[in-house]
């Protein structure tokens, strides 16, 4: 299959709300297309985020179900979950510290990492940002970095709900890396928040912690599956040079 310039698969990507069922999605194509996902940009590199990649038919129904039987989920030849697990940043945290200690011993890594800064970051600053106690904690935060901020710049983004955004900036990002490079493959992709996330969960067997970010819809774009031409505000209005 011929892949698509970047440009060109941006252009290529329409939000696709029926999909034509004659037609089928190479598996493992889509799960390489999840992969390039994953290489997108991540707040403090942890990557709280996990892709649920749908095939079997049952499952698949159960899911178009849990979206309100919307076409872009029930004609689907295949679907994806964005989730966000902001629960474990633990775990991810000690990844990139077991990762750090691993790489610090390439010499071009001595050149431009600073190793001290680096292991204190990820074991000092990531760990008093994320760590909480039903909200407590983030609120006396975000209290102390307000007081500070009134005589120098201080990072304020720091209370629970603040986090979650985060998080979920992230996945969204990484979402938007899976839906070009479908483009770029000249398949078709619909993100869905229209959902019932406590059913979603149940389906693919979630912790109460996770969260749904998108379900993206996947497959060949059936005659009608876009609904109209596309519609962007002009340009003017949301550019600004400063």
């Amino acid at each position: 299959m011929i892949e698509k310039k970047v440009s060109k698969a941006i252009e290529f990507r329409r939000s696709v709300r029926k999909y034509d069922a004659s037609k089928t999605l190479n598996k493992e194509e889509v799960r390489s297309c999840i992969q390039q996902a994953t290489l997108a940009p991540t707040s403090s590199n942890l990557q709280l985020w996990e892709f649920y990649h749908i095939t079997k038919v049952e499952t698949l129904k159960k899911m178009a179900t849990a979206c309100f039987n919307q076409s872009a989920a029930a004609t689907a030849s295949q679907l994806v979950v964005a989730v966000v697990r902001k629960d474990l940043w633990k775990k991810r945290v000690a990844s990139n510290i077991k990762f750090l200690e691993q790489q610090f011993g390439n010499q071009k890594l001595k050149n431009f990492i600073d190793k001290k800064k680096s292991m204190d970051y990820y074991k000092k600053i990531v760990p008093t940002v994320y760590s909480d106690f039903f909200g407590l904690f983030g609120l006396l935060k975000k209290i102390l970095a307000a007081s500070m901020g009134l005589f120098r710049p201080m990072y304020r983004e720091l209370s629970s709900g603040d986090l979650r955004v985060i998080a979920h900036k992230s996945t969204a990002l990484a979402a938007q890396n899976f839906m070009i490079s479908m483009a770029a493959l000249g398949y078709d992709t619909c993100p869905m928040e229209g959902l019932d996330s406590k059913r979603v969960k149940k389906i693919l067997g979630l912790p109460k912690k996770a969260e749904i970010n998108m379900i993206i819809g996947c497959g060949h774009r059936a005659e009608g599956g876009i609904y109209g031409t596309r519609f962007r505000v002009p340009f003017e209005e949301v550019y600004r040079e400063v």
